[in-house]
């Protein structure tokens, strides 16, 4: 079994910063690349940022330069650390990553998702 567990989320005046926190737990083996979506009501899930295990990023264009994605491999932890946050930044918060809970074939690597957190911005 495993578990993604989201902090950070809360209420915070536009152009404030937050820092969102995504810990892995339970039986894994390895994790390939993490990230963050995020879903506003009534909008589809989009992806904020991603990172892979080697530490190679990739943003939305509606965050460059404000949000940073990192990641603490000993302790299966991905941060997005998100800055100058604007009303539209509004949303739920996920925590996706792709583990492997075994070695070989028969543990192929599998999505997990976190519970969420809510940002919301105020102007």
């Amino acid at each position: 079994q495993v578990q993604l567990v989201e902090s950070g989320g809360g209420l915070v005046q536009a152009g404030g910063s937050l820092r969102l926190s995504c810990a892995a737990s339970g039986s894994i083996f390895s994790i390939n690349a993490m990230g963050w979506y995020r879903q506003a009501p009534g909008k589809q899930r989009e992806l904020v940022a991603s990172i892979t295990s080697r530490g190679s990023t990739n943003y939305a264009d509606s965050v460059k330069g404000r949000f940073t994605i990192s990641r603490d491999n000993a302790k299966n932890t991905v941060y997005l650390q998100m800055n100058s946050l604007k009303p539209e930044d509004t949303a739920a918060y996920y925590c996706n990553a792709d583990i492997a809970t075994g070695w070989g074939p028969s543990f192929p690597p599998a999505d997990y998702w976190g519970q969420g957190t809510q940002v919301t911005v105020s102007s």
